[in-house]
């Protein structure tokens, strides 16, 4: 509980058993964290054992992709504030209590990664990703003209959840570039928004994203092709954007701006597969 509104935080997993316990243990020592909720998409055998052993929730999430899971998140958690972040060792629990501060004045507090004396020994910042990432963020500012950005890639996040009903029926994304599209749909919606620094820390495990120069090479021109794609639509029809719709008509408006943006569903290496044999149709059964 943080003065008087609850608190969830969301925790999509993949490929984290090795570190979701330790993680979810360092949110739960803050003591201001009243729900944690763990999102399997299709996680790696063990990571439900390792879950259980907490006090988290674990729900799953059939549809692969960090953006399906953060969505499933969002309409299962019961907080006034929910908090995003990855289990993967990466964070740390009591930078939780940074967001939550700037959370008293902005509706939206996004995490950055980017600032040199809270990257830890061992992290995954190097060059490539630390400009990269703060690149296509500054583009992100430029063309929006708004609050200072210095990340687009950081998964730590905190919204009111009143700010998350408004932006919520224009979630397209299921992909791992669904961060930068919720960044964009606050500065659409002209939500009071900041950028802060968060401890970075080196990962248990291996990345199938940023692990991967060339899949993160890829996945930053997909998260420009997706900025620049809501700033065109924002110019040319900025009346979709100023339209405020009622919770659960999430489906119906998601549809509307999808259908004019082309990095719609638009999957990296790996994703693609996986979801292709989640959607497979089931064999024909014998009548025999």
């Amino acid at each position: 509980m943080w003065f008087g509104r609850s608190v969830t935080v969301i925790l999509p997993t993949y490929n984290e058993r090795d570190s979701i316990r330790a993680s979810i243990e360092s949110f739960e020592a803050t003591g201001v964290v009243d729900e944690i909720l763990v999102v399997n998409n299709n996680a790696a055998p063990g990571t439900s054992e390792e879950v259980a052993r907490t006090r988290a929730r674990e729900v799953h999430e059939p549809r692969q992709g960090y953006g399906a899971a953060i969505r499933r998140g969002f309409r299962e958690a019961r907080g006034d504030l929910i908090l995003v972040c990855e289990p993967d060792g990466t964070f740390r629990g009591q930078d939780v209590f940074k967001l939550l501060a700037y959370a008293d004045d902005f509706e939206v507090v996004y995490g950055s990664r980017t600032v040199k004396e809270l990257i830890w020994e061992g992290a995954n910042m190097g060059l490539f990703l630390k400009w990269g990432n703060y690149a296509v963020a500054k583009l992100m500012e430029v063309l929006f003209n708004t609050t200072s950005l210095t990340d687009v890639g950081c998964t730590m996040r905190c919204i009111r959840r009143e700010a998350l009903e408004r932006i919520e029926p224009f979630f397209t994304v299921d992909g791992s570039f669904f961060g930068p599209e919720m960044m964009v749909l606050s500065i659409l919606k002209k939500m009071r928004m900041i950028q802060i620094p968060v401890n970075y820390t080196e990962r248990v495990g291996h990345s199938s994203v940023t692990g991967s120069h060339r899949v993160a090479f890829l996945l930053g021109l997909r998260m420009i092709a997706l900025i620049l794609s809501y700033r065109v639509r924002s110019w040319l029809r900025p009346g979709d954007f100023e339209v405020e719709f009622a919770r659960g008509s999430d489906v119906a408006a998601g549809g509307r701006i999808a259908a004019h943006l082309p990095t719609r569903d638009l999957l990296l290496e790996g994703e693609e597969s996986e979801s292709a044999e989640l959607e497979k149709p089931e064999p024909p059964r014998s009548s025999s």
